[in-house]
């Protein structure tokens, strides 16, 4: 019997669902963080061209990334519906279509390279981004699979193994793309080339991490995961119903963000080199916080499965507390060290772009401090109106915030010929408009209303509340 009690949405239940995610999400930082640190070594043109170049193979799989990854909340549902036997059957869909998938992003290549020939990027780092890209294109089949594997345990509050599966892949990819960029051990020196096969080999690394806890033996006599390996239309039809508007979302506010980096890249290899930089902190910052937000979409999910949107509001809160405590670190972070943060990534030999570019990427950085918290404030209650089946709303918003943001830096950069600090002072007050806009929908209730699975299943009531066993 599934339970809940007076603790359940609350903050330790929070931090118990979404720490392990805030870890797992850190360390995908700090692998794409060392990546490009190891990268700068090489010179400015290598680090950047690493950024362009993952950043253009995660824009051609967003949209599928986005459809599966709704399966943390189809079988978060499902399991506070007590429906657990259809929990693997929704990742079994999920691996359907990401295998599906792959060949159709492999054929849309070409096209991908067009755009980045046309960008306006520097020469010299359109050969090294060209080089990253051909390679790391071939790891989005890596990426869907992990996010259909890790959308199952997030979805049943298993989220201790989707930590451990990314910790392994860390620390192989660190040591890989060291022994690979740099030439150890006897190995070539493959420079910007080795970066990316250090990664699609760290990454399936975490995938062997995840697979054989998915087919233990303690879950497949919960959740029968060895049976459920066939195609499922009624469960099919749920994960496109919702998760289509999440994957539209992903695609096009990361092909949004994607544009943005392109049009502060073709201002020169200064303004490359320290939007570069302040961007690799800026994720830092951001990316550990998409750990909160699948902590509030399981447990929203879970507790709208049964019936519960006051716990699952309760949820949102917890995520919010959570969010806000990791974000103050961060702000004081980028307070008082952005000197030393920047000063990471200078070159082995240190070169006039990187000089020029180092108070730039410092100012950003200071500037970067004023909406920290309100990422957090995005993720929460983005990841409460994902939970709860809110999908079309929570992309129309996030993208009209997007397409927002790049409209008001093509008018201040391009035609305004503003400074790249000036233009990114715009670009943090927009962001204040549009987390406003998320707050009133959220606010609103209109989520509460939404009836994604049915509950099939008594529920007890102890002391006023639904006593459940996580």
């Amino acid at each position: 019997m599934e339970m809940i009690n007076k603790k359940s949405g609350g903050i330790k239940e929070m931090i118990f669902i979404a720490f392990p995610m805030l870890v797992s999400h850190a360390c995908d930082t700090t692998m794409i963080f060392t990546d490009r640190m190891f990268l700068s070594r090489l010179g400015s043109f290598q680090m950047n061209a690493a950024m362009g170049g993952g950043m253009s193979s995660f824009v051609m799989l967003s949209f599928f990334l986005g459809l599966t990854g709704y399966s943390t909340a189809l079988v978060a549902q499902y399991l506070g519906s007590q429906q657990k036997q259809r929990c693997a059957r929704v990742t079994t869909q999920s691996l359907i279509i990401s295998f599906a998938a792959y060949p159709l992003i492999l054929l849309l290549k070409p096209i991908m390279l067009m755009i980045m020939n046309a960008s306006g990027i520097d020469p010299q780092q359109l050969h090294y981004q060209t080089l990253y890209f051909n390679v790391i294109i071939f790891s989005v089949i890596i990426t869907l699979t992990r996010s259909s594997l890790s959308g199952f345990f997030c979805g049943i509050g298993k989220t201790r193994i989707v930590m451990i599966a990314a910790i392994v892949s860390m620390i192989s990819n660190i040591i890989l793309n060291y022994i690979l960029i740099f030439g150890k051990l006897g190995f070539p020196a493959l420079g910007i080339q080795g970066a990316a096969i250090g990664t699609i080999i760290g990454g399936l690394c975490g995938i062997g991490v995840l697979l054989s806890s998915y087919f233990s033996k303690a879950l497949v006599k919960e959740f029968n995961t060895l049976k459920e390996f066939a195609f499922d239309k009624e469960v099919m039809a749920k994960l496109w119903r919702f998760g289509s508007p999440s994957g539209v979302e992903l695609f096009l506010n990361f092909s949004a963000f994607t544009c943005m980096v392109y049009l502060f890249h073709s201002q020169g290899a200064v303004a490359a080199t320290a939007v570069t930089i302040m961007t690799s902190w800026d994720m830092v910052s951001f990316v550990p916080l998409l750990g909160v937000e699948i902590g509030v979409t399981s447990l929203v999910g879970r507790y709208m499965g049964a019936e519960r949107s006051d716990i699952a509001h309760k949820s949102t809160m917890s995520g919010l507390k959570l969010g806000g405590m990791y974000s103050g670190i961060i702000f004081i972070i980028f307070i008082f060290f952005p000197q030393q943060l920047v000063g990471l990534f200078q070159p082995a030999i240190v070169t006039n772009v990187y000089t020029e570019a180092f108070p730039t990427a410092v100012m950003m950085l200071r500037i970067a401090c004023l909406y920290v918290f309100l990422e957090a404030v995005i993720v929460t209650l983005v990841g409460a109106l994902r939970g709860a089946g809110d999908t079309l709303w929570s992309m129309c918003l996030t993208v009209g915030l997007h397409i927002m943001i790049v409209v008001v830096q093509y008018i201040c950069l391009i035609i305004l010929g503003m400074s790249i600090i000036h233009t990114w002072i715009m670009i943090v007050i927009a962001f204040f408009v549009g987390t406003f806009f998320i707050y009133l929908r959220y606010a609103s209730g209109k989520w509460k209303e939404i009836k994604v699975v049915s509950n099939v299943s008594d529920v007890v009531l102890v002391d006023g509340f639904h006593d459940v066993e996580l």
